[in-house]
């Protein structure tokens, strides 16, 4: 191992530890921790599932099972220990009972009861402790967590399925085994993927016209316990009554936003719905439509730090043309569909004044299908870290 790179060379393999734990840890970060002693690896941990021990602990649990002893040794955790009573015990008190000598964390956990509290707490123990190392891959990997954390907004994720000529839909429908739905876009492989970004999320959002045309469960499968509240935008309360969303409210939750003037001018409707177990949030109009902006506030009251944008060509757009979006996933098939594809994704995006740029971009092959992913420009404002394209 080269030197000076040794901390980055550990870092970095704590922070594929903490990859691992993308879509089970939630709303909690992914965090991986690396323990060394004379130069030799003795414990590795991460955060396996919400609620579940830290990276520290488990870590420090690894080490004792070949009889190890981390007196003296150095830990790398991809983000700052905790110090605070929250469903486990502070890490820091754990790291200082271990005897670790130093301590290197990849960021700073910005949450008001954290914020370097717990780096303080280890140098008033006598531990070094310091920050910094493969900071940037630490904060995107943890993204949602640290502005939810910092800001108390949501990350929003906008996501859809196209073919190379722009289309996210076939212009017919076929039956499927189920409900009438339009032929898939994107294969097995990339269907599997969304249900694991879904598992990452706490709502997932569509538009009424994607429930009338499609009937969707918007669960994420297999749930693996996660149940992301479904959200429905809905200005004129125009959800079918019978559709599989209703059917199961009472199971996953189902919120429809709509607004006042349509839940006065509906009260039949609104009883039916509430009958079968969903909510129904009002929020104001903005340019005839729900005012999402002001659902995004409410639903970061509500604790939902990830929420997952499906809904069609306008709905999307309209994240876009107000600067809502903090991550893009497309899923590209090599399909060209022309006069058999419907619901282009162009059209509605010609509304969008100025071009939207993608930074640390990832680009990832489903077979014949391929999923770019990146941040937009506003995240990496939030993130506070400098935008890089094709990283």
């Amino acid at each position: 191992m080269l030197m000076g790179t040794q901390d980055e060379n550990f870092m970095q393999m704590a922070l594929r530890l903490a990859k691992r734990g993308i879509g089970s840890v939630e709303p909690n970060p992914a965090v991986g921790c690396i323990i060394v002693k004379d130069g030799r690896i003795i414990g590795k941990g991460r955060h396996k599932k919400f609620g579940g021990p830290h990276a520290e602990i488990n870590a420090l649990q690894d080490c004792k099972e070949p009889g190890v002893n981390p007196q003296g040794a150095t830990m790398y955790v991809t983000l700052e220990p905790c110090c605070h009573y929250g469903k486990t015990p502070p890490c820091t008190d754990a790291i200082i009972a271990a005897g670790i000598a130093k301590v290197v964390a990849a960021t700073i956990d910005p949450s008001p009861h954290a914020n370097g509290a717990g780096m303080k707490r280890l140098r008033e123990a006598g531990i070094e402790a310091r920050t910094g190392v493969c900071e940037t891959e630490a904060r995107i990997l943890n993204a949602p967590f640290i502005k939810f954390a910092a800001a108390g907004k949501c990350w929003v994720i906008l996501k859809w399925a196209q073919s190379i000529d722009g289309k996210v839909a076939y212009a017919g429908k076929v039956r499927n085994s189920g409900p009438v739905a339009r032929c898939w876009i994107s294969n097995e492989l990339s269907r599997k993927d969304a249900h694991r970004l879904r598992r990452r999320v706490q709502g997932i959002l569509v538009g009424v016209n994607t429930v009338i045309a499609d009937d969707p469960l918007l669960t994420a499968r297999p749930s693996r316990g996660k149940k992301p509240a479904r959200i429905v935008l809905d200005t004129h309360l125009r959800i079918p009554l019978n559709c599989r969303l209703l059917a199961t409210a009472k199971k996953v939750p189902v919120l429809i936003v709509t607004n006042e003037g349509a839940v006065k001018a509906n009260s039949d409707i609104v009883d039916k719905i509430a009958h079968k177990g969903a909510e129904l949030l009002t929020v104001p109009m903005d340019q005839g439509r729900c005012d999402i902006e002001s659902l995004l506030d409410e639903l970061s009251r509500r604790g939902v730090t990830q929420l997952l944008v499906e809904g069609g060509p306008t709905v999307l757009t309209s994240f876009l043309k107000r600067e809502l979006a903090d991550e893009i996933c497309v899923y590209i098939t090599p399909k060209i569909l022309g006069s058999q594809g419907s619901l282009g994704i162009s059209e509605p995006m010609a509304e969008l004044s100025a071009a939207v740029s993608l930074h640390y971009v990832d680009v990832k092959r489903f077979a014949d299908d391929i999923r770019l992913t990146g941040l937009t420009e506003k995240a990496l404002r939030q993130l506070s870290i400098r935008g890089a394209e094709n990283c």
